[in-house]
Order: structure tokens, then C-alpha cells, then sequence
């Protein structure tokens, strides 16, 4: 196993169903509770591990994972109502170093948990047409939605079983 892809790459289906959008929902709906359950208890030691040599600790994933999830759910929500609009990169390394990636897991889960419940009530509500809009990223081109809630519950996935690598050393 690559410790960098974990669970493997990202992987969408050339064509996207709405089970296959539903079943990414499902993933995204019930993240919190299984993120919650690995880290609610860890001591600081432990989420100062790293799963690898020069990752992220612990406590920086769980921060990582909500920062993502916002600009995530941002760029979704610019797909739906705008025409192809073009969105920034965020460089995902400065904002990992940020002071408040210092506060507790508890302030990046909490706002997970209420990111996470909006992409699911959206999710949702989408039509299969809404699934091919999409949004132009600044260095990886054209984005669907569709593509971009695959990412949504692989990304948090991938990190996921990052933290559990990190706490079973």
C-alpha cells in the first residue's frame, strides 16, 4: 500500500449516475460521526502524529479536511449558480500553518459537520443535469459537480484513513 493514497486515487465513473452522486452523499453524511469517533479522545501526543515522514500530524488533517470541505463547497455552490466560473487555487500547504490550526480538532469538526449537512441537502436536490454544470479551477481546468462531490467524500476518505495510519504507530 502507498501511504499517500491510502485508499487509492480518486477514481470517477466516465459516466456519473445519480446512485453513484448518492452514494457519495451517504459517504459525506455520515463522515463527521466516523471522523469524530477516531479522534474525539486522543490525548495531544497523539494528534501530533504523523502517518509518514514530513506529512501532516493528525491535528492538521482534521484542520486540512474542514479548510478543504469549505473550499469545496464554495466552488459547488459558484457551479450551480453561476456560468462555468473560474475559481482560485488555495494553497493548501500555507493554510495548513495558519494559527488557527492550533485550536482544538472540535472547532474543524464542528464546522464540518455543518459544511457537510449543507453538500448533502444540496446533493440531494440536484437533477442529473445539474450534475454536468461546472466550474473552470485555475490549474486543473473544468470541474463538474458531479466530479467535484466524488472528490468531496474520497478527499475526506483519503485523510481519514491518514489519521488512522498516524495512530496505529
Amino acid at each position: 500500500m502507498d501511504v499517500r493514497y491510502p485508499i487509492g486515487k480518486l477514481q470517477v465513473p466516465e459516466t456519473v449516475t445519480l446512485e453513484n452522486f448518492q452514494e457519495w452523499l451517504k459517504e459525506i453524511e455520515t463522515y463527521t460521526i466516523r471522523l469524530r469517533e477516531t479522534v474525539d479522545s486522543l490525548s495531544d501526543e497523539e494528534l501530533s502524529r504523523t502517518y509518514r515522514e514530513g506529512s501532516w500530524t493528525v491535528r492538521q488533517l482534521v484542520h486540512h479536511i474542514a479548510d478543504s470541505q469549505l473550499n469545496m463547497y464554495q466552488r459547488l455552490k459558484l457551479a450551480l449558480t453561476d456560468e462555468n466560473p473560474t475559481v482560485p487555487a488555495f494553497d493548501e500547504e500555507k493554510w495548513a500553518i495558519q494559527p488557527d490550526t492550533k485550536l482544538p480538532v472540535e472547532s474543524s469538526i464542528k464546522m464540518l459537520e455543518g459544511i457537510n449537512e449543507r453538500i448533502v441537502s444540496l446533493g440531494y436536490s440536484l437533477t442529473e443535469e445539474q450534475l454536468d454544470r461546472a466550474f473552470t479551477h485555475k490549474i486543473n481546468g473544468i470541474i463538474t459537480v458531479a466530479t467535484k462531490v466524488a472528490k468531496l467524500a474520497w478527499h475526506e476518505e483519503h485523510h481519514l484513513a491518514h489519521i488512522k495510519i498516524a495512530l496505529s504507530k
